[in-house]
């Protein structure tokens, strides 16, 4: 999805690729709500306000950054969501932290300050972006994670595209241009592949503990990372890389003692 964003980036703006993603992602996502009418209900609309809230945040944030910004980079600032969830946590919710997790904080942290190294890199308008996204994902990773223990995984997917189409579509009017013939394919793309992420994600985080299935996402930054090299001539120094798996690292110890601590509880 990344890569087809980047690509669309070239023709339209990224606001308004959002839209087509939220759009585009419902109509993929329609024969399954169709087929299951009582899958939409309406007595967690709060709680997927939300979350949908927050994931538009999210959402707009992550395709400015990819459409501006090196590709690893973004997705080494991506990757510092959970670090912010457990952050917020602490400081909103007034979980207790313990010295092991404020370690892997930390951790994560420095990673962050290795990609960013502020001072010496400029903060751009793509990375700030990307900072901003982090930040929202955050907050979106915890209300998905409390929605998938007890809504309808699919559900959760479905409502974030339902509650997203029209405030995207809203912005999206400010730079808004018809597409391009050959821009379409990559649109539909990108609708399909946030769809099926969306899904697939949700599930997972059902069926599995998050230290389960975040360490796959090593996949992706290497994915990524080859993609931004291969295709778009970007260059990575070791400080990035290594920052951002300090950054992914960090975040599934969080995610493996979280799982620890529920065992034990």
């Amino acid at each position: 999805m990344w890569v087809m964003i980047r690509f669309a980036a070239r023709e339209l703006h990224s606001f308004e690729i959002v839209f087509f993603r939220n759009f585009l992602g419902l109509l993929f996502l329609l024969p399954m709500i169709l087929r299951s009418p009582g899958l939409i209900r309406l007595d967690r609309m709060k709680v997927h306000l939300g979350r949908a809230t927050s994931g538009f945040i999210a959402t707009m944030g992550t395709f400015y950054a990819v459409a501006n910004a090196p590709l690893a980079t973004t997705l080494a600032i991506n990757y510092t969501a959970p670090l912010f969830g457990t952050l917020g946590a602490v400081l909103v919710l007034g979980e207790r932290i313990r010295a092991r997790r404020i370690a892997a904080l930390a951790v994560g942290f420095v990673g962050m300050l290795l990609v960013l190294r502020p001072g010496q890199l400029p903060l751009t308008p793509g990375i700030a972006a990307g900072i901003i996204s982090a930040v929202s994902t955050g907050y979106s990773i915890v209300a998905m994670r409390s929605l998938v223990g007890v809504d309808d995984a699919r559900a959760v997917a479905a409502w974030t595209f339902i509650l997203t189409t029209i405030p995207s579509l809203a912005v999206a009017l400010f730079v808004w241009q018809t597409p391009p013939l050959m821009v379409w394919p990559l649109l539909a793309g990108i609708g399909a592949a946030a769809a099926i992420g969306q899904l697939t994600l949700t599930r997972a985080f059902s069926l599995a503990e998050a230290s389960a299935v975040l360490p796959l996402d090593f996949v992706r930054f290497g994915l990524i990372t080859a993609a931004g090299i291969l295709l778009f001539d970007e260059t990575y120094d070791a400080l990035t890389l290594a920052g951002g798996a300090l950054i992914l690292g960090s975040t599934i110890y969080l995610a493996w003692r979280e799982a620890q601590l529920k065992k034990l509880g």
